[in-house]
């Protein structure tokens, strides 16, 4: 059985000073985390906050232990790809 693992990430972005210059930053990642990890991602809440941005990413694995590796790759990956800080992340994994 499959299973479908679920990922919010909320971001603090200090520098943001306005919604376009947050819509290029969270596009950008948002593009970069769909091409390299084929999962569905998008901005799930705090759209007309300036300096947050929560997004969420789904994927669809085979047991617990793929949920758990892609979701650490991917938490990874956004700290390496934004200036942004990770303020909070769950996890789920249905």
């Amino acid at each position: 059985m499959v299973k479908i693992a679920v990922l919010t990430i909320r971001l603090y972005a200090p520098w943001v000073h306005s919604l376009k210059e947050k819509r290029m930053v969270v596009k950008s990642l948002l593009a970069k985390i769909r091409n390299k990890f084929q999962v569905s991602a998008a901005e799930v809440e705090d759209q007309d906050i300036h300096q947050s941005a929560v997004i969420g990413i789904a994927a669809i694995v085979p047991h617990n232990a793929q949920a758990d590796h892609i979701m650490d790759e991917i938490v990874n990956f956004v700290e390496e790809n934004t200036e942004a800080e990770i303020v909070a992340e769950e996890r789920e994994i249905r």
